[in-house]
């Protein structure tokens, strides 16, 4: 019997997974949490073969919550549901240690497969993600420029990122301006959502 625990933040979608994965013989749903910080805990008590997440979560996104279940419980497999095929989502799920990767609009029977094939130790990725990260594009920005968005990404303002980085505010503004320009973004916070979706952050 394959264990397996859900992290989706829609009930109903939370319910009718779980309804779903109990209709076949060999799955059993031995946890289902709503938020990312519940992954890790809930996992330790049931100690799951594969658990299935969503890449949305509120306390902790799936992807964060995917990299400390690997290291917490390496034996549990992770699949992971994303509604968006990124290729940056992609990199970062196979950096933290994701066996398997589909979009939610993948029919049941995928994901089905997708839990038995990883607990087999395969990994398994949805072709039009597999696609997506094969025609990413080359990175065009500098790597000033890509350290200047990263902290900018986390709420850090021209000056902080200018004290951090040991820069002078006026070259952080530029680098923010040339990031914005390249990425043909609207402005920075549409640069820093580009790159991270491609995965450059």
């Amino acid at each position: 019997m394959i264990r397996v625990l859900i992290a989706e933040d829609v009930r109903i979608l939370r319910e009718t997974l779980a309804a779903v994965l109990e209709l076949e013989d060999d799955l059993e749903v031995v946890a289902a949490v709503e938020r990312g910080d519940q992954i890790v805990p809930a996992a330790l008590e049931s100690r799951p073969d594969a658990a299935v997440l969503d890449i949305e979560l509120p306390g902790l996104d799936g992807l964060s919550a995917a990299a400390l279940l690997t290291e917490r419980l390496p034996e549990c497999r992770v699949v992971v549901l994303t509604g968006f095929a990124r290729p940056g989502y992609l990199r970062r799920a196979t950096a933290s240690g994701v066996s398997g990767f589909l979009l939610k609009h993948s029919p049941p029977g995928d994901l089905v497969e997708a839990i038995r094939k990883v607990v087999a130790g395969e990994q398994v990725v949805d072709p039009q993600l597999a696609m997506a990260a094969l025609r990413k594009a080359d990175n065009p920005l500098a790597a000033r420029e890509v350290d200047v968005l990263r902290m900018a990404a986390t709420g850090a303002e021209a000056d902080e990122i200018a004290v951090r980085l040991s820069l002078s505010r006026g070259t952080v503004r530029n680098y923010l301006s040339s990031a914005v320009m390249k990425l043909n973004a609207r402005n920075r916070v549409d640069a820093i959502r580009i790159a991270a979706d491609e995965g450059w952050l």
